[in-house]
């Protein structure tokens, strides 16, 4: 059973689209220098699920990813301190579904993206996943 989780990146810096065109191969989720997020990533297992969330500019959920790598050295980084994970692209959002939407929504109240919304990769819960993807007509 796999666990499920939230990639937050600004799209001025790697966008959904830029993911997606990495294909299956996917790309390392590089970058990430807070201790708890990177020890998130350790604990990932390959076909994980997970959110693609557009923050900064958009701040929604945009896309389905998958881990497709397990954590390894960050090679952006110059110490063996930061790890990171690679994730693939597996479906588009059609429906983007947004910070708002997501703060406004009972069943969504106890999201980390609400309680903790600086964390760059975070835990979501499978009831959380299933809701935001029936909110944005994603099919998994």
């Amino acid at each position: 059973m796999p666990n499920y989780w939230l990639f937050k990146s600004e799209p001025d810096t790697w966008s959904w689209d830029q993911q997606k065109a990495k294909g299956k191969a996917g790309e390392e989720w590089t970058g990430v220098r807070n201790y708890q997020a990177r020890n998130f990533m350790r604990a990932m297992k390959l076909g994980d699920m997970g959110f693609f969330y557009h923050s900064n500019e958009g701040r929604e959920v945009v896309g389905i990813v998958e881990v497709c790598t397990l954590a390894h050295r960050d090679s952006s980084s110059d110490v063996d301190t930061w790890e990171c994970v690679d994730i693939r692209a597996v479906a588009d959002v059609p429906r983007h579904v947004t910070l708002d939407e997501i703060k406004a929504d009972p069943k969504l109240k106890g999201m980390v993206l609400v309680t903790n919304s600086r964390l760059s990769v975070q835990p979501v819960s499978e009831a959380e996943f299933k809701h935001i993807c029936k909110l944005g007509g994603a099919r998994i």
